[in-house]
């Protein structure tokens, strides 16, 4: 499949452009403290291992390919475990260029997106917390996933009553949709709402409670029959 054939709204192939010293300083504010890019992916040797690097991405990428996987990673790679995570079409811009630039040659816009094997995406809770929250939570929820010692904030141990018997279903359900700063919490939880349906989310919370062998607050217990 090229880009060219992706389900997407016409528009212009993107260019990376030349971005202010205030424009780069801004990007590197996003990326550092507001989007969970660097939970997954390393830059300038921090951050994640879970994806490859964005350092020297536009001698091995073309500028419609980036700007595409931080658009819609699931139409381009089906069945990634990148969300798409939801920010202003101007702010996709501005991150995509500031990726882009050095590196070496630019590649041609005529990448073919790689194919994941039918089915990828789990139907049960267990299955879905090990594909997307087990490489930074551990399988078994204890904090420990083989991506959690490269990120500056240990990931929360699920598997811990002490700490989950503190947080609502709904809490729970709010950090998984909507990611780790919405709740002030670290922005290298991404959100995982335009990804996974409500019924996925919701069996992920219910995978949570039984890593943890907990319930919520007793305040909230009562709201919590689903």
């Amino acid at each position: 499949m090229t880009l060219a054939a992706l389900p997407f709204p016409q528009r212009d192939v993107f260019k990376a452009r030349l971005l202010s010293p205030f424009e780069r300083q801004k990007a590197e504010q996003l990326l550092r403290n507001r989007y969970p890019c660097l939970g997954c992916h390393q830059l300038g040797g921090t951050g994640g291992k879970i994806g490859p690097a964005l350092d020297g991405l536009r001698s091995r990428r073309s500028p419609d390919y980036v700007f595409t996987m931080i658009s819609d990673p699931q139409h381009l790679v089906p069945g990634a475990i990148m969300p798409r995570v939801p920010m202003p079409a101007r702010t996709r811009e501005l991150i995509a260029s500031y990726l882009l630039l050095g590196g070496g040659p630019a590649r041609p816009a005529t990448d073919v997106a790689p194919r994941a094997p039918a089915g990828a995406t789990p139907a049960d809770g267990a299955s879905l917390y090990g594909k997307y929250c087990g490489p930074c939570h551990g399988p078994q929820g204890k904090g420990d996933g083989p991506n959690a010692a490269s990120l500056a904030v240990r990931p929360t141990a699920h598997a811990s009553a002490d700490a989950m018997s503190k947080r609502s279903d709904d809490a729970l359900f709010d950090t998984i949709f909507a990611g780790g700063y919405i709740m002030n919490r670290s922005n290298l939880m991404p959100p995982f709402g335009e990804t996974l349906s409500r019924a996925q989310i919701w069996l992920l919370v219910r995978q949570i409670r039984t890593l943890c062998r907990c319930q919520g607050p007793e305040w909230a217990t009562d709201q919590q029959a689903r």
